[in-house]
């Protein structure tokens, strides 16, 4: 099934500000935008709350459509955007659940990762928390922490270069 692009005069209206154009276009393309994130995620619920993401996006963003390309592609770049950066919290969320489980991670290794992470200047804790354990986008950790999306970018990847070198050191020492 196609999925045709609205009337452009109702983008310009929702553009506008107009909320009753823009909730026809959340009622339009709600339903396709879930059918596709449902594909993308391989998961009804999250393809929900991630099309709410999506829109609210839409909404935050509406401005900055400039017409040169169909608005259905850039509605499901958006929608691919939000997909991708569900799946990557999501990736984080269960890498950190693992690590913190009481079942699988020793106490020691714990307790040799909160030691890691009090060693790191608190730039680069605060930028590695914000991302890993908060699961912000970079856009959204820049935003909390007042730095460039290139600044904690950077911090995270020091950050965890020097959490790898940490624990390999302990693996060395066999501690």
């Amino acid at each position: 099934m196609r999925v045709e692009d609205p009337d452009p005069a109702v983008v310009r209206a929702a553009r506008n500000g107009d909320l009753a154009a823009f909730e026809h276009l959340v009622r339009t393309y709600q339903a396709p935008v879930w059918r596709f994130l449902r594909h993308l995620l391989g998961d009804a619920e999250l393809a929900e709350d991630v099309t709410q993401e999506t829109f609210v996006r839409v909404h935050r963003r509406l401005a900055s459509y400039d017409g040169r390309s169909r608005f259905t592609t850039w509605l499901f770049q958006v929608a691919r955007n939000a997909g991708i950066d569900a799946l990557r919290s999501r990736s984080r969320r269960e890498r950190l659940e693992l690590a913190a489980s009481p079942h699988v991670a020793s106490p020691e290794l714990r307790h040799e990762l909160d030691a890691a992470l009090a060693a790191l200047d608190r730039d680069l804790r605060e930028a590695i928390l914000v991302v890993e354990v908060l699961g912000l986008s970079y856009v959204d950790g820049a935003a909390l922490l007042g730095v460039p999306a290139g600044t904690l970018k950077s911090r995270v990847h020091r950050a965890r270069e020097r959490l790898v070198r940490w624990m390999q050191a302990g693996e060395a020492t066999g501690g």
